[in-house]
């Protein structure tokens, strides 16, 4: 399996070209709107911001926008897409799942896009703790009212929802002991070609799934994502 740490530390361009051949039914904004139909009025924060795939969405709809990274090469490469953009409603911070550089009660939204995963992995002993550690923070930086939607992995490469083993106990937790809704949604990337489908799993994904987008002859990849949301 690639060293994802290794990745958004040195490979942030490379990354960026990977997630921008994703979701190409633009599922993620519609199931955020759907959660909350008006963000027009809302201070906001991306939380494992990564090179912007979620705040680049959000920028255009929110009065500000806070994206966090532990990756600051990361934050880079969002930055310059955000202006890119011509907004100017955004601040870019390095921080991590249970240390956010907001003042307490400061923003109305707050999403986090396959990132708490890396401290909630059934693989890591203490995982429970961790994920207390994680609401709790967010708890801090809500106000009263504000909604938190959790984007994670609910299977790639595959028509069917498989969300992975070492994750299956932390999602079970955020819905039954921390009283989130959840659905899951097709994200599915479309690469430009079989040769770039193939490079750009294998860098990210691994050998297993893409052998078998190599096998499948296929540039568009199946992809599902859970979606998880509760409003404090």
């Amino acid at each position: 399996m690639p060293n994802h740490d290794q990745i958004y530390q040195n490979e942030a361009e490379r990354y960026e070209l990977l997630i921008s051949r994703e979701d190409v039914s633009n599922n993620l904004l519609g199931t955020i709107r759907k959660i909350c139909p008006d963000l027009s009025d809302h201070h906001a924060a991306d939380l494992g911001a990564g090179t912007g795939r979620l705040t680049t969405m959000l920028a255009p709809l929110v009065r500000s926008i806070v994206a966090i990274d532990a990756a600051e090469p990361m934050l880079g490469v969002a930055t310059t897409k955000l202006r890119g953009m011509g907004v100017e409603n955004f601040l870019a911070k390095v921080g991590y799942h249970d240390s956010m550089p907001l003042s307490d009660h400061s923003i109305e939204l707050l999403t986090a896009g396959w990132t708490i995963c890396y401290s909630t992995s059934s693989n890591n002993a203490d995982w429970r703790d961790q994920l207390e550690r994680i609401i709790i923070e967010i708890r801090r930086v809500l106000r009263p009212g504000g909604t938190v939607i959790i984007f994670e992995n609910f299977g790639t490469g595959t028509e069917l929802q498989n969300p992975p083993d070492f994750l299956t106990s932390y999602y079970a937790a955020l819905e039954q002991d921390y009283g989130f809704e959840h659905v899951a949604i097709r994200t599915d990337y479309k690469f430009e070609s079989v040769d770039e489908a193939v490079a750009l799993t294998s860098f990210f994904f691994g050998e297993e799934i893409s052998n078998a987008v190599a096998a499948s002859g296929n540039p568009t990849v199946p992809e599902w994502t859970g979606v998880w949301w509760r409003r404090y």
